[in-house]
């Protein structure tokens, strides 16, 4: 089953969780992070590792949520899901962050088209391998909207992925452009496996291990 949201709220979001801790992810990893986390997702990808965010959530004004926001000294936010980018004022609320004088992250899936998204966020770009079930919703048009410094992820599952994404970094040449991570499912893939495979092939991406799960064993809200 896929799960969406459709708002009816002008100046609302459907919120999942606000927490404080470290940034898991990205080349940013280990900084300490603001997370909004939006609920509602229009995929069901088979490895998913928040599935309460599918659905859900708290009904929350943009006022509400920087108030909720200021309640924090950290200059760091990131919007996360689920899939934030079905919620339409998720771009405003990204704006007014951005105006509030932080840095702003994007974690967004492959699927969702990135035009919109203000220059000022860095993006955190997560193309779909084949083991999640949901390769064929990729927008490859995306990897030119992508800015400089945005990111690329890849979560990988299994070899048969781990050979489909390292193509898809060459013909795309993604690893002269971007910084791209490959990122291995938890319980299915030893990332000691995912980093013969990188050195094996000299493939141009990070090997990344989910921190938050290195330190909390994925705990909700950290």
């Amino acid at each position: 089953m896929i799960y969406y949201l459709i708002m009816s709220s002008s100046d609302s979001l459907m919120i999942s969780e606000i927490f404080y801790s470290l940034q898991g992810e990205s080349t940013l990893a280990g900084k300490p992070c603001l997370f909004i986390r939006l609920a509602g997702c229009n995929l069901h990808c088979s490895w998913c590792d928040t599935p309460y965010a599918l659905a859900g959530g708290q009904s929350m004004t943009l006022e509400e949520i920087m108030m909720e926001v200021e309640k924090y000294p950290v200059r760091l936010a990131e919007l996360t899901g689920g899939e934030p980018l079905i919620q339409e004022n998720s771009y405003r609320l990204m704006e007014m962050l951005l105006d509030s004088g932080r840095a702003v992250m994007l974690e967004t899936g492959g699927h969702m088209d990135i035009g919109q998204v203000d220059s000022r966020v860095k993006i955190i770009y997560d193309i779909k391998c084949p083991g999640s079930g949901m390769s064929d919703r990729n927008l490859w048009g995306n990897l030119f909207l992508l800015k400089p410094d945005d990111e690329i992820k890849f979560v990988i599952a299994s070899e048969d992925d781990f050979n489909w994404a390292a193509d898809v970094v060459r013909e795309y040449s993604l690893g002269s452009r971007h910084e791209v991570l490959f990122s291995p499912v938890s319980g299915s893939l030893e990332p000691g496996d995912l980093a013969a495979w990188i050195i094996r092939d000299c493939v141009p991406a990070r090997l990344q291990l989910q921190l938050h799960r290195l330190l909390w064993d994925g705990e909700r809200g950290r």
